[in-house]
């Protein structure tokens, strides 16, 4: 017998969310990130001076005081805006290209330690011991104190911070999925182990690499700023952020708007990277799910 009366309808099943969500701080963080990469790539086009331009006429001019230059001048009447941006490009360059470096040998010695094992192995995990074992920051400035400064040098030197990290997950989480089975099934197939682990471990693992970048990066801008604080880092004319902060402390009580301005954008874009790792880390590992 059919039922006469309407029956109600089932609910719809409610819709997935297509993008994770996102807390406020995290979306500012990101905001933030991008448009630091924007003032990086288009700094040709938005500096309105040179970075190296004097006019001593406007010698330690304050922010807002003119039109021409809103962030003020510094002690030889340079235009600090255009500074700054010139100095976001330099010092993102040098973050980004160290934590490459840093994760590419990481990631490398990893492999390494895990496909061969015995002496290789043992060898990668010392070397990684003694990377963390040793403050960077005294073997950096030795360096640099022996060999000079050079922009080239100081990237390369920068990409051997935190390599020991990525190193050291490399290696365990290769150890783990050739346990999982899939790694020897592909290889019992013919494929060479440069393939398997590029092609099939390294996706894998990628996610979590990702997320040790982005830990390591602000780290990076924060190493870089120490020690061309110090005046070993970029050299002049060349500016960098931390580079500003060294010559504007000498000015701090008659024009501290030359170190509060690179000294902002530093701290800002460490805490953006920084919300967003740990956003990131919450998101991609599967146990805090």
């Amino acid at each position: 017998m059919t039922d006469i009366y309407p029956t109600a309808a089932a609910p719809a099943p409610a819709r997935k969310r297509l993008l994770p969500q996102m807390p406020w701080y995290v979306a500012l963080g990101m905001g933030w990130i991008g448009t630091m990469i924007l003032v990086a790539l288009l700094s040709e086009l938005i500096t309105p001076f040179s970075f190296t331009a004097m006019d001593l006429k406007y010698r330690l001019v304050g922010p807002f005081q003119t039109l021409t230059h809103p962030l003020g001048t510094d002690e030889l009447g340079r235009d600090v805006l255009s500074r700054l941006i010139v100095s976001i490009r330099v010092s993102l360059l040098i973050a980004f290209g160290a934590t490459i470096i840093s994760a590419v040998l990481g990631t490398t010695l990893g492999f390494l330690a895990a496909h061969f094992r015995g002496l290789v192995e043992q060898a990668v995990l010392m070397l990684a011991d003694f990377q963390a074992a040793l403050p960077f920051l005294i073997l950096a400035l030795s360096v640099l104190a022996f060999f000079g400064n050079s922009l080239p040098l100081l990237i390369g030197l920068m990409g051997l911070y935190g390599w020991e990290r990525y190193a050291r997950i490399a290696r365990g989480l290769a150890i783990s999925a050739s346990a999982q089975g899939y790694a020897t099934a592909i290889t019992q197939l013919g494929a060479q182990p440069t393939r398997v682990y590029l092609r099939h471990i390294l996706p894998n693992i990628a996610s979590t690499l990702i997320v040790s970048m982005t830990l390591v990066f602000p780290e990076v801008i924060l190493l870089e700023s120490g020690l061309s604080f110090l005046g070993l880092g970029v050299q002049p004319p060349m500016t960098s952020l931390g580079n500003m902060v060294g010559y504007g402390r000498e000015y701090i009580t008659r024009a501290a708007w030359i170190m509060l301005a690179p000294s902002t954008v530093i701290v800002l874009t460490t805490l953006a990277v920084s919300l967003v790792g740990d956003w990131l880390r919450d998101k991609l590992d599967p146990t805090l799910g």
